[in-house]
C-alpha cells in the first residue's frame, strides 16, 4: 500500500497503476482540480505541489511539479495542495497577498505559484529577493506578468511564518513517523497494474533487479516520468531507491567527493561549491528549484542523455561512478561509461550506487558555460566545461568535456591536446579553434543548428581566455537590487 497524509488524515492506496502521477491521482481520483497540467514535463510549474517530510530538524517542504512525480513516490510523506491552505474563512497570507497585489489574471498558472511561494514561505529565513526569484524560477505566467507576483511574495514574506501547518508541525510530524515505523525491511507496494517497490537496503535494490530485470530504477523521476507523461509507455515495476539511507550519503574525504544516487541536486550544492565555486551559474540553471528539489545527480547521469550538465562537469574533472548489483560492486570512469547515444556501460542487474567528483587540484582554472535559448529553466543547447591545470599562465594540462555537441557527453580530445602548452594570458588559440571540429560534427535540432553550436563553442574558448586574463567575467556571479531592479553584473 501507499501510505502518505492529505488534509491530516491518513490515506492508503493499493488500486492504481505504479505509474500513476500525483498530478492524475488528485485530478481523476480526488477531484482535486486546482493543481493543474501546463507541459506534462515539469517545465511550466502550473501542477506545483509541496510535499512535508520528516527530517532531522523538523518538517521539511519541498515544491514537487506533481506531473513527473509518481504517486508511490509520497510513501510516508504529507502532500499539501492549494486546496489545503485556506485555514477556515481565512486565506493563507500567501493567497491573500496574491489577491491585494493582483497577481492573477487568468488563474490558470496561480496555483503553481501559490505553492512554490507556500514552500518558500515555511523555508526561508530572509524572503529577499532574490530567494524569491529562484523560488519562481520554474513557474511560468503567460498574461498577468511577474511585478505583482513578486509584490504579493515580499508582503507575504515580510513576516515570520504563522499558519495552520506551523501550528500543527509537531503534530504532523509524529504522524509522519508512525507511518515510516511500520515499513518492513522491504516496502513492496504491490498493485494490481504492477509494482512500486520501496527498499530500505542498497543490497535489496540489487536482488529486486536480478527479480526483475525490467524493472526501472527511479529516485527523482523528473527524466524517467517523462517516458510515461510524453511517450505514453507504461511503466509497470519500479524500484524507488529514495528511503536507503545509504544512497543520500554525501561525504568528503581528501580525494573525493562521494555523492550517493539518491542525493538531489539540491542537497549536493553546498558541498560542490565549496570546492568548485565556478560552477555556481550551471548549478543554478539546472531546471527549476522543483526540478532541484526532486532530481538526483546519478540519475541525470544514467538516463545518459547528450544535453545533461552534469556529465560535462564529472567527465572534466575526471569523476567517477560505482555500480553495485548482487555479483558486487564496480567503480567506472565517466570516461568509459557513455557508449553511444542513451546507452552505456551499465550492465543488467546493475544501478548507480554513488558518484565521485575528485577534490580541487590547487592548480585548476574552471569554467564552465550553459548555452540555451531561456537563461533559466532551460536544456541546454552546448554545454561546455574546462578543466585547466595551470602553471603561472602556461597550460600544462587540459579536460574539457562538452553537452549537446554528440550523440553522448563527450570529451574534446584533439582539442585538449592542442591547449597543453599553450600561454592563456598571450597566445593566439586559432589552433585549438581549429581542433574543435575534429573532435565534433554536432547535429542541428531544434534547439540550435550544427553551425550555432561550432560557433558558440569557439566563442566559448575565445570567452574562457578573456576571462583567464581578467578582461571580463560573463559569469553571473552576483546579483543585487538596486530600486527594484535585478542588476546583473559582469
Amino acid at each position: 500500500m501507499i501510505r502518505f497524509l492529505h488534509q491530516q488524515r491518513e490515506i492508503a492506496l493499493g488500486q492504481l497503476p505504479a505509474n500513476t502521477s500525483i498530478l492524475d491521482y488528485l485530478r481523476e481520483h480526488r477531484g482535486l482540480t486546482g493543481t493543474k497540467e501546463g507541459c506534462a514535463s515539469g517545465d511550466c510549474g502550473a501542477c506545483t505541489v509541496v510535499v512535508a517530510k520528516a527530517g532531522d530538524d523538523g518538517l521539511e517542504y519541498v515544491p514537487v511539479n506533481a506531473c513527473i512525480a509518481p504517486l508511490g513516490s509520497l510513501h510516508g510523506t504529507q502532500l499539501i495542495t492549494v486546496e489545503d491552505l485556506k485555514d477556515g474563512d481565512r486565506y493563507h497570507p500567501v493567497q491573500q497577498a496574491m489577491i491585494e497585489n493582483h497577481g492573477s489574471q487568468c488563474g490558470f498558472c496561480t496555483p503553481g505559484f501559490i505553492m512554490s511561494l507556500f514552500a518558500l514561505y515555511h523555508s526561508t529565513e530572509t524572503g529577499d529577493r532574490e530567494e524569491i526569484l529562484e523560488a519562481l524560477g520554474g513557474n511560468l505566467c503567460r498574461c498577468t506578468g511577474y511585478r505583482p507576483i513578486i509584490d504579493a511574495a515580499e508582503q507575504a514574506l515580510a513576516g515570520a511564518s504563522d499558519d495552520q501547518f506551523s501550528r500543527r508541525a509537531q503534530a504532523t510530524l509524529d504522524q509522519l513517523r508512525a507511518l515510516l515505523d511500520t515499513e518492513s525491511e522491504i516496502e513492496a507496494l504491490e498493485l494490481p497494474h504492477g509494482h512500486y517497490y520501496r527498499p530500505k537496503d542498497a543490497n535489496h535494490v540489487a536482488r529486486l533487479l536480478t527479480e526483475h530485470p525490467e524493472a526501472r530504477v527511479i529516485a527523482g523521476g523528473t527524466d524517467l516520468f517523462l517516458e510515461s507523461t510524453q511517450a505514453l509507455r507504461e511503466l509497470p515495476v519500479l524500484i524507488d531507491v529514495i528511503a536507503v539511507p545509504e544512497l543520500h550519503g554525501i561525504t568528503v574525504d581528501p580525494r573525493h567527493i562521494r555523492m550517493g544516487a539518491a542525493v538531489t541536486h539540491r542537497a549536493s550544492e553546498d558541498v560542490v561549491l565549496a570546492d568548485y565555486p565556478e560552477l555556481h551559474e550551471l548549478i543554478q540553471r539546472f531546471g527549476s528549484l522543483q526540478i532541484r528539489s526532486q532530481g538526483t545527480i546519478a540519475g541525470n547521469i544514467a538516463n545518459a542523455s547528450p544535453i545533461g550538465d552534469w556529465p560535462p562537469v564529472l567527465l572534466a574533472l575526471g569523476g567517477s561512478i560505482e555500480l553495485l548489483s548482487e555479483a558486487g560492486r564496480r567503480s567506472i570512469a565517466l570516461d568509459d561509461f557513455f557508449l553511444d547515444y542513451r546507452k552505456t556501460a551499465q550492465q543488467a542487474g546493475e544501478f548507480i550506487a554513488e558518484v565521485l567528483l575528485p577534490r580541487r587540484n590547487p592548480k585548476l582554472f574552471l569554467r564552465a558555460y550553459k548555452i540555451s535559448k531561456r537563461f533559466e529553466d532551460d536544456i541546454s543547447s552546448v554545454c561546455a566545461v574546462f578543466a585547466l591545470e595551470m602553471k603561472g599562465d602556461q597550460i600544462i594540462g587540459a579536460r574539457a568535456a562538452f553537452g549537446g555537441m554528440a550523440a553522448t557527453p563527450k570529451r574534446a580530445f584533439t582539442l585538449e591536446k592542442a591547449l597543453e602548452g599553450i600561454n592563456l594570458r598571450v597566445d593566439h588559440l586559432d589552433t585549438a579553434v581549429a581542433a574543435i571540429t575534429e573532435d565534433f560534427q554536432p547535429i542541428s535540432d531544434a534547439r540550435a543548428s550544427a553551425e550555432y553550436r561550432l560557433a558558440v563553442t569557439t566563442r566559448l574558448l575565445s570567452r574562457l581566455q578573456e576571462e583567464f586574463r581578467g578582461d571580463t567575467d560573463t559569469r553571473v556571479h552576483a546579483v543585487e537590487m538596486h530600486s527594484g531592479e535585478l542588476a546583473i553584473h559582469d
